[in-house]
């Protein structure tokens, strides 16, 4: 009989545990699958203007895209269970079913823990995104930029303006282009080699496919070229009816080094601010969604006749509240008014705090939200 009421009581928990879950997964997709949505097509509309101002190529700004929305996921992922465990909890409790649940012996402990339990399995997920996917994409990003800008095109140009390649090496201006024929007018390009300055102008330039190399050439017709040295008092002036320049970005592209897109073992044995304060933000992503996960608890508590959006506009001030404190101590760190350690930890101190305090006072802060 014993054995009997423990299965009862433990296949009650299983479903109470379910319900709750199945109640915050429901607003966490919607929500999550909205700000991704907004987000992409606020990112989109950045890189498809470049692309129609020919800075890179429209087949890889769906790349772009896909990418930042990667990045952005370690935001995205935490802010959204936060907004959903509020609003999932406070329907229950605007419909009296947090009321039951207290009055069969629930306490607020036991409707936690399948709060916890779903913090811990997107705090894993932030885990990998924060620590090796969004280094990864950072990476990726700046090289498929880099890249694009390099492999030029005369074909992604428009007239009267100016164009930077090979990362600000090489400026070319056209103030007439024809896409068609692949060809430019009155063109002007400049471009840097070690300690001497190239500049070319010409009438027209056209662009041809090298039969021996298969390398894209740029062949200017009726121009100028001039060239000076950085340090020495010397140039000259060539002019010519026909010149040829290689198109072709280097074999292998530089990029320069961001923290962003270092990886995190590196950032882990690194003595600079700078870097130790990202290594920290990593490491901070997966305790902040579970505390805040755990915070959308007493944050939901109201009574039935309260309105209905109030609590979620509370708990986005908390939230972005949190964010730009977080942001002000990784600079402080940065500018070493804060030393490594507590670092930008003192914000999740602060964030736990809140919590222990919501937690240990639940009826004065009930009480206190209900004025």
């Amino acid at each position: 009989m014993g054995r009997f009421l423990t299965t009862a009581k433990n296949g009650k928990k299983l479903i109470i545990d379910r319900y709750i879950i199945r109640e915050i997964v429901k607003p966490t997709v919607a929500i999550c699958t909205a700000l991704i949505f907004i987000y992409g097509c606020f990112i989109g509309t950045r890189y498809l203007a470049d692309a129609v101002n020919g800075q890179i190529p429209g087949s890889v700004v769906i790349i772009l895209i896909l990418l930042r929305v990667a990045i952005s996921l370690e935001v995205l992922l935490p802010t959204t269970l936060y907004l959903s465990v509020i609003i999932a909890m406070g329907r229950l409790y605007k419909d009296s079913e947090m009321t039951a649940l207290s009055a069969c012996g629930v306490s607020t402990s036991r409707v936690m823990r399948p709060v916890l339990l779903i913090s811990l399995v997107i705090a894993l997920i932030v885990f990998s995104l924060s620590l090796y996917i969004r280094p990864w994409a950072y990476s990726q990003f700046f090289r498929i930029k880099e890249q694009a800008k390099a492999d030029f095109d005369l074909t992604r140009m428009k007239g009267g303006t100016f164009y930077e390649i090979d990362s600000g090496t090489r400026v070319i201006f056209a103030d007439q282009v024809d896409q068609k024929q692949v060809q430019v007018r009155n063109v002007f390009i400049r471009t840097e080699r070690d300690d001497r300055l190239q500049v070319i102008q010409a009438e027209q330039a056209s662009q041809h496919m090298d039969e021996a190399t298969g390398k894209r050439i740029l062949v200017f017709t009726n121009g100028y070229l001039h060239e000076f040295s950085r340090f020495e008092k010397e140039g000259r002036v060539i002019q010519f009816e026909q010149s040829a320049m290689s198109l072709e970005p280097k074999e292998s592209i530089e990029l320069e080094y961001k923290i962003k897109a270092a990886s995190t073992a590196f950032l882990g044995h690194s003595d600079n601010k700078r870097e130790i304060a990202e290594y920290q933000w990593r490491l901070s992503t997966p305790l902040a969604t579970i505390l805040l996960a755990l915070l959308g608890v007493p944050l939901s508590r109201s009574s039935p006749l309260r309105v209905k959006y109030a609590k979620v506009m509370r708990a986005a001030l908390i939230i972005f509240v949190y964010h730009n404190l977080g942001a002000i101590a990784k600079k402080f760190v940065v500018q070493g008014v804060l030393s490594p350690l507590p670092g930008i930890w003192w914000v999740q101190i602060l964030l736990a705090g809140l919590l222990l305090i919501l937690l240990w006072q639940p009826t004065r802060w009930f009480r206190w939200r209900q004025r």
